[in-house]
């Protein structure tokens, strides 16, 4: 296979995994962040202390981080085509790949609003602070750091989940290095498509590392 005709079956397959990897990280960022903040509001000593819930939210975030990808790609099917209409294509792999980074980001978001200093909080709720600017302008604004480094790292997974997707004919640069690359053995595909996922996971490590390094206080 010549450059030319490589070139459009890169370019579309680098539009189609940033497409889902893009859309599932920013509802992977909003789900993670809801259940990883009341994750700590409903543990004992909380906010909104609720034993119950807080041990319900954290069995589902388990079961979630525990079932394999390519498993779940499977167990989600009927979920997903309610949602989409289909089970093929960039599209109906957002709704699994969401599935599996939420309770993983929760866990990342739970930990980094944990590690804020307790002396803060106390001091808030001390100046007379509502619940809400507890969460939002302590917990939330002291955790920045961690909850961009988590979220980088979470980026980066969604990465590798895309190029598994492909197998399965969620399309990205897994499906191409999977029908081109292996099935065809064009290996300067398979070697350009390692590539491009390289420079991709690269630049946005960089970049996430960077804005949190930004958000520090150190």
């Amino acid at each position: 296979m010549t450059w030319e005709d490589m070139l459009p079956l890169l370019w579309e397959g680098s539009k189609e995994t940033a497409y889902m990897v893009g859309v599932s990280t920013a509802v992977t960022a909003v789900g993670g962040l809801l259940i990883g903040v009341l994750l700590v509001l409903t543990d004992r000593g909380g906010l909104l202390a609720a034993r119950p819930v807080n041990a319900l939210l954290g069995l589902v975030v388990n079961i979630g981080r525990s079932l394999p990808f390519i498993i779940l790609l499977v167990a989600v099917i009927p979920f997903t085509r309610a949602v989409v209409g289909t089970t093929i294509g960039t599209t109906a792999a957002i709704v699994p790949l969401t599935i599996g980074a939420i309770p993983f980001y929760a866990r990342i978001v739970e930990t980094a609003i944990r590690e804020v200093d307790p002396g803060v909080v106390a001091a808030a709720r001390a100046m007379g602070a509502s619940r809400t600017a507890i969460v939002v302008k302590v917990l939330l604004r002291e955790a920045r750091p961690g909850l961009v480094a988590g979220l980088t790292i979470t980026l980066v997974a969604l990465v590798g989940y895309s190029a598994m997707a492909g197998a399965v004919g969620g399309g990205g640069l897994g499906d191409l290095a999977i029908r081109y690359g292996y099935q065809r053995f064009e290996t300067e595909v398979m070697i350009a498509t390692v590539v491009l996922l390289v420079v991709f996971v690269q630049l946005t490590q960089s970049f996430g590392d960077w804005v949190a390094r930004r958000l520090s206080h150190r």
